[in-house]
């Protein structure tokens, strides 16, 4: 992806070996994909870069800071919502270490690990969340 279009919000695969860590949505009514398989991130605050959107998301969502200059800028996709914003997809690799400083955040019903393989073939995942690992992958 070079430069960074105007976009409404930013998602990243966080990869730990052959893993992906995910965490499951709220299973609410009144929020989109409720009880799906989710990769962190979220809307964009404040003006702030898609990689900037991602650090701050992971942080809130997961406890864990990682530096901006470490998450790699994969591809924009138009937004789900279909409104003609768009959303930005970052990948970035995790030592195993990472995961004992997680500290879930109040979103979500919980988080784990899971294969990428695994996360790619589920029914449970958030299926544009799943092009766009697929997308990366075959790159």
């Amino acid at each position: 992806m070079t430069g960074e279009p105007d976009f409404h919000g930013a998602k990243v695969a966080l990869f730990i070996d052959d893993h992906i860590l995910v965490y499951r949505r709220d299973n609410r009514p009144d929020i989109p994909f409720p009880d799906m398989l989710d990769l962190p991130g979220g809307g964009r605050e404040n003006g702030e870069s898609g990689a900037e959107c991602v650090a701050r998301e992971t942080r809130e969502e997961f406890g864990i800071s990682i530096a901006v200059d470490r998450f790699e800028p994969v591809q924009s996709y138009p937004n789900w919502r279909g409104s003609g914003h768009q959303a930005l997809f970052f990948v970035c690799r995790l030592s195993r270490r990472t995961l004992d400083d997680i500290i879930f955040g109040d979103e979500g019903q919980g988080w784990t690990t899971m294969p990428v393989t695994a996360f790619l073939a589920s029914d449970q995942a958030v299926p544009h969340l799943q092009t766009q690992v697929r997308l990366y992958l075959d790159t």
